[in-house]
C-alpha cells in the first residue's frame, strides 16, 4: 500500500508557507486596519487590543517580507514609521472579508459547539 500526500502538505509548498506567514489573527487584523489608511506602529498597537510589541513587530515583518505591506520611515525626531498596504495586499480584501463574514454569520453556532464540547469534556 502506497502513501500519497497532497502537495499542499509538503513542507516547501508555497500555499503552506502562505498560511504560515499570513493567515494568522494578527496579520489578518493588521491588513484590515491598513485597508483604511496608512498607519503608524503605535496606532496599530492601540487598535489591536491584546497584541504585544513583539507579536506586532513579527507580524509586520512577515507581511512586509511577503510583499503585502510597505514600511516607510520618516526622518523626524523621534523617527516615525508608517505602514501601508500594497496592491498585492489589497487582493486579499475579498477572501479575508469572506472569512470574516463567515465567522460573524456563524458565531452563534460556533459558540454552541464550544459549549457542547466543553460540557462533554467535563464528564
Amino acid at each position: 500500500m502506497s502513501c500519497q500526500v497532497d502537495a499542499v502538505f509538503f513542507s516547501d509548498c508555497a500555499a503552506r508557507s502562505f498560511f504560515d506567514q499570513v493567515a494568522n489573527k494578527w496579520s489578518v487584523m493588521i491588513l484590515t486596519v491598513l485597508l483604511e489608511k496608512p498607519t503608524r506602529f503605535n496606532e496599530l498597537r492601540r487598535r489591536l487590543e491584546g497584541v504585544t510589541h513583539k507579536a506586532l513587530t513579527q507580524a509586520l515583518r512577515r507581511l512586509e517580507r511577503n510583499g503585502l505591506i510597505v514600511r516607510r520611515v520618516f526622518a523626524t525626531s523621534p523617527v516615525a514609521v508608517e505602514y501601508s498596504i500594497t496592491e498585492l495586499g489589497r487582493t486579499l480584501q475579498v477572501p479575508l472579508g469572506a472569512a470574516f463574514d463567515w465567522a460573524i454569520n456563524h458565531l452563534h453556532e460556533i459558540e454552541q459547539a464550544q459549549e457542547a464540547y466543553d460540557l462533554r469534556d467535563e464528564r
